[in-house]
């Protein structure tokens, strides 16, 4: 990364394209093996689509935070008040940027979000539970696994074509 400071905003309609590129490019197809955050081997199809990111933004409590530098998008987050704690997703780095700090700084951005501003005691997510570097990043952020896991929504297409049959989600939780 360049030594001219990331800026941090929340996201408008108007990032609606450049988000969805942005989370295709870090979990879906050839352009996210850069990074170490791909889900091509796992599944296929969007991550996302402008609905979905257009729903969050309406949401009460609920904001995707944009980090920038030079007017240039490079990671953005969902969070939202969930059951009276955060609820972190829709992660994600340019994948030419992983690995250089940037998703560190983004995920303590969401985190002062929940707190600071929505006064939330927590935060939540969900990981795909087989993603072991994924769930070990956050572990080493303060999160603990809950040992609570979801059905993958098989057959919904919104959450991407799975490649495998053993999916499911286990939730991660952090105190703030």
């Amino acid at each position: 990364m360049n030594n001219q400071p990331i800026q941090f905003r929340a996201a408008d309609r108007r990032d609606i394209p450049a988000l969805v590129d942005l989370v295709t490019s870090a979990y879906r197809g050839d352009d996210s093996r850069a990074g170490w955050t791909t889900e091509a081997d796992l599944l296929d199809g969007m991550r996302i689509d402008g609905e979905r990111i257009q729903a969050d933004l309406d949401r009460e409590r609920s904001r995707i935070l944009i980090a920038e530098r030079d007017g240039e998008m490079l990671a953005c987050a969902h969070v939202m008040d969930e059951d009276d704690a955060g609820y972190f997703g829709m992660f994600a780095v340019r994948p030419n940027l992983q690995g250089a700090g940037l998703g560190k700084l983004m995920l303590a951005e969401a985190e002062r979000v929940a707190h600071e501003d929505w006064s939330l005691p927590a935060m939540r997510m969900t990981v795909i539970d087989i993603r072991s570097e994924l769930i070990a990043f956050y572990e080493r952020r303060g999160y603990r696994r809950t040992g609570i896991r979801k059905p993958f929504p098989y057959g919904d297409a919104r959450y991407g074509l799975p490649k495998r049959d053993d999916l499911r989600f286990e939730i991660l939780e952090k105190s703030l």
